[in-house]
This record gives structure tokens, C-alpha cells and sequence, in this order.
């Protein structure tokens, strides 16, 4: 048996130790410089106010012309070529111009690269100019699904010393992605190798992700049978603890046995980051939930109201139903807005504060079940709950049996669903794998430093494994030349 996962450890560890060195060196990277992305305060802070005296057709008009059935929510931006209308349905978006409602779509690079440089300049980017733009179906930086709706894209390159590269959506003509040059060096270091990602790969979502799946799980039936191995093998001498080996042998298996608790937990929780719901599923709504707690009526049941007058410039303003009655949100900031609410008869808006309210998500959850909790907000302190995409906004908990939903205060979108399953995937993945746990989330400084240290010693670890297999592969080499000379 022990020879049997000797041999088991040798033959898988030769090739994985230097992909455990490069996932333990990138992980460092990257918890220095995340994946770039678009945050909601960087898009709403590059958003040209808008001009109400411009708006002159009504978001029912723009959902109906738009032919999309699904309508969840109407957006309300402004472009460089006027106001347009953001028709929102489940599986795509549709750009309407607010005034004679003609197709908003993106089809001129001329166009794109003037919404990127209006956006970089509300953002105090400070470019004087921008390249042409380039279409570009996917690339390095916009592959993932998340953009889909979005496609192609426009890449504008901008004259400034951080040297920004803005995408701007063909569908909506909304800046949807930024990086700049810092973020694609680390992260050409980070990233992407860790979720070893280029874009060929990561192109193929389903062989992408059996490619990383199985490599996280051969590698931690590597670091288990290294475990058990490790254990056996620790000898006895003079009341104290020995290693039978010597050189690099005995440097990985001490390294080996004060990480394996680290290296351990790296491994199997990196493996579950590709689940993918096969152990834990639960955290997709079901088409009952979807259809309560995502709504999108009819498009003839949007009431023919002008849009609410609001006191002050705001960014953008949404429009979007919530059991049964529509709300206008007016982005007046990336963490102000002000909500009013359609009246019973739909002649008039109401205001209606910043907010919605606990007794408004609970009706809402009642609609799925009478026995659902009251919603309660959270408090900065539980470990399951997501931060709402708008800076300051909060959340609401509605429990319903075992299952838990999130939903944002702001504008009632469902952050996530939590059932048993769920909540224990999240401590065995996000807890062991980021050590995303209260107390060191709320000491940053102290969370970084740990996780810095713990790479470290990852790091080293695997290098003792790289040069093991490399004196391994060398007597291979050898034996195999001294065969075939005979």
C-alpha cells in the first residue's frame, strides 16, 4: 500500500510541482492586483449627466419598440450622440434613441471612440485623444460570458499615462470593461496563468473548464497521497521526530509536512472553485423563484408615464417592477440615488427615499412562500452576504425554510442564493481558499500579509518538489541512453 502511493505521489508530483509553484506564485499576484474590471462606481462616475429637455418618448414606448418580450428594467444614459434608452430583457439589451426611438446600436468605430473618450473625461482619465477603435469579438481581457450580450466590442486605446484601454458595448454603446497597462502586466503574472487562461482556451467555456478541473483534481490527489505519505514515513529517533531522507528528499518532506494543512486546503478548495454546481448546486434559482423574484410583465403592462422630474443632475435612471409596481431610480451619484414610485391609477410618480424597505422585500418573498422570515438587513458582519453593487447600499436577508436569498436595497436585484449546500460551499472555498473570514477581512493589512506568508511557503514547498522531479527525470533520461547503448 505505501508503495503504491509512493508511486502514485511521484509520477503525478513530477509533472504538477511546477504548476503548484506557478499557482502559488500567481495567486500571490493576484491578490495584489485583481482581474480588471469595470466597477459600478468607475461606470456611473463616466456617465455624462443627462439632459432631460432631450428625452422626449417614454420608457413604455422604448420597451415597446424594442420587441423584447422579457423587458426587465429601462435604463436611461446619455451618449455622445444624445440620450438613449437601455431596454434590459433576460438574454440580451437593446439601445433605443429616447427622441424618435431609432436603433441605438454601435455600428461606427468613429462613434465608440467618442463615447470612450466622453467617459474617460467625466472619470478625469485626461486623455487629449484616443486611437481608432478596434472591433474585437473577444479578447485577453473581455472572454469571459459575462460580456456576451455585449458583443463585439470596441477596444479604445487612450493617450494617458496609465495607458487605458476602454470597450465600449456595440449593443448599448456603454463603456462595459477598462484595464490599464499596470493591470495587464500583473495580471499577465496574476490571472491568468493561475486560471491558466488564455484566451484560446478560455474562448471553449466547457473544455476550459475540464481542463482546469481535472488538473485542481489530480493535483489534489497529489497533495493527499504526499500527505498520507508524509505521515508514514516520519520516523522516531531519540525522542524526537526524523526524516529517513536526505537532500532535497528531506527538504520536501519537512517543508512537506509544516504546509500540508496550507497546501491541503489550496488544493481541494482550488478544485471546488470549478464545481460548478456538480456537488453543490443550489446556487441557481429556480424557474419558480425567477419568475417572482425576477419580473418582467408583459410589455403592454408598462403605464405611459413620463419619466419623474428630479431635482439636481443624475446619471442615469432606471426603471424596473418589483411585485407588482414600478419603481424609477434616479443615479444621482455612484453612491446616491433617489427612488419615487408609480401611484395605483399610474398618473403619477412618488417619491419614495433612497431605498426600498424591509416590508417591500418581505412582501416580495411572500409571494414565494407565507412562511418566509421578515427581511432583515445586514450589518456588515455576516459571512454569507455579498456587498451590493452600489458603494453603501445595503442588503436584505429573507430566509424561506433552508434557503437564504440576498437582495439589493438599491433597486431589488437578487445578489445570490444561499441553500445548505451553498453555505457550505462557501466555507469550503471562499474560507479556505482566499481565507475570506470575518476576522481577517476586517484587518486587510493583516489578511494580506497571511495570505503573502502562506504562498510563500507554498511556493518554496513546490520547488522542492521541482527539483526532486528534476533529478528524477534526468536518471530517466539516463537509464533510458545506457538501454539503448546496450
Amino acid at each position: 500500500m505505501v508503495r503504491a502511493l509512493a508511486s502514485l505521489h511521484r509520477w503525478l508530483a513530477i509533472p504538477l510541482a511546477p504548476l503548484f509553484a506557478m499557482w502559488f506564485a500567481s495567486g500571490t499576484v493576484m491578490h495584489a492586483v485583481p482581474f480588471p474590471r469595470l466597477t459600478e462606481t468607475e461606470r456611473i462616475a463616466g456617465l455624462v449627466p443627462l439632459d432631460p429637455s432631450r428625452v422626449i418618448r417614454g420608457p413604455a414606448e422604448a420597451v415597446a419598440a424594442s420587441g423584447r418580450a422579457d423587458a426587465m428594467r429601462v435604463r436611461l444614459i446619455r451618449r455622445s450622440d444624445g440620450p438613449v434608452y437601455v431596454v434590459d430583457g433576460r438574454s440580451a439589451s437593446v439601445a433605443l434613441h429616447a427622441d424618435d426611438l431609432s436603433n441605438a446600436r454601435v455600428t461606427a468605430p468613429e462613434l465608440a471612440r467618442a463615447i470612450a473618450l466622453a467617459h474617460a473625461r467625466q472619470r478625469g482619465l485626461g486623455p487629449d485623444a484616443a486611437h481608432a477603435a478596434q472591433v474585437v469579438a473577444l479578447d485577453q481581457w473581455t472572454v469571459a460570458g459575462g460580456l456576451d450580450r455585449h458583443r463585439p466590442l470596441y477596444r479604445v486605446a487612450l493617450d494617458d499615462e496609465t495607458g487605458t484601454e476602454l470597450y465600449v458595448s456595440s449593443a448599448t454603446g456603454e463603456v462595459v470593461c477598462d484595464t490599464t497597462r499596470r493591470e495587464r502586466w500583473w495580471n499577465a503574472l496574476g490571472s491568468i496563468p493561475h486560471w491558466i487562461y488564455p484566451t484560446a482556451l478560455r474562448s471553449r467555456p466547457r473544455i476550459w473548464s475540464t481542463v482546469l478541473w481535472t488538473l485542481s483534481l489530480a493535483g489534489s490527489i497529489a497533495a493527499l497521497a504526499g500527505s498520507a505519505l508524509g505521515i508514514v514515513r516520519l520516523g522516531r529517533q531519540a525522542g524526537r521526530l526524523v526524516t529517513p531522507y536526505r537532500g532535497w528528499h528531506a527538504w520536501h518532506h519537512l517543508g512537506g509536512l509544516v504546509c500540508m494543512p496550507f497546501v491541503l486546503a489550496w488544493m481541494l478548495s482550488g478544485w471546488l472553485s470549478m464545481d460548478d454546481g456538480r456537488l453543490f448546486p443550489g446556487g441557481t434559482l429556480t424557474s419558480v423563484e425567477a419568475a417572482v423574484l425576477i419580473e418582467a410583465p408583459a410589455p403592454d403592462a408598462w403605464p405611459r408615464l413620463a419619466p419623474r422630474p428630479i431635482a439636481g443632475p443624475a446619471s442615469e435612471t432606471e426603471w424596473f417592477w418589483l411585485n407588482g409596481t414600478l419603481y424609477q431610480r434616479d443615479r444621482v451619484a455612484a453612491g446616491r440615488q433617489r427612488l419615487s414610485v408609480a401611484d395605483s391609477g399610474a398618473r403619477s410618480w412618488v417619491p419614495h427615499g433612497d431605498a426600498l424597505t424591509s416590508s417591500e422585500i418581505t412582501a416580495l418573498a411572500h409571494r414565494l412562500s407565507p412562511y418566509c422570515a421578515t427581511a432583515t438587513v445586514d450589518t456588515g458582519t455576516d459571512a454569507y452576504a455579498l456587498a451590493a453593487p452600489m458603494p453603501g447600499a445595503p442588503t436584505y436577508r429573507v430566509t424561506c425554510g433552508d434557503t437564504w436569498f440576498d437582495l439589493d436595497a438599491a433597486n431589488g436585484a437578487v445578489l445570490q442564493r444561499l441553500d445548505p449546500s451553498r453555505r457550505v460551499y462557501r466555507w469550503l472555498y471562499r474560507a479556505l481558499h482566499t481565507w475570506d473570514v470575518p476576522v481577517l477581512t476586517a484587518h486587510p493589512a493583516l489578511h494580506g500579509a497571511l495570505m503573502i506568508l502562506l504562498c510563500g511557503c507554498g511556493i518554496a514547498f513546490s520547488l522542492t518538489g521541482c527539483a526532486i522531479g528534476w533529478q528524477r527525470l534526468g536518471l530517466l533520461l539516463r537509464t533510458a541512453g545506457h538501454g539503448r547503448a546496450a
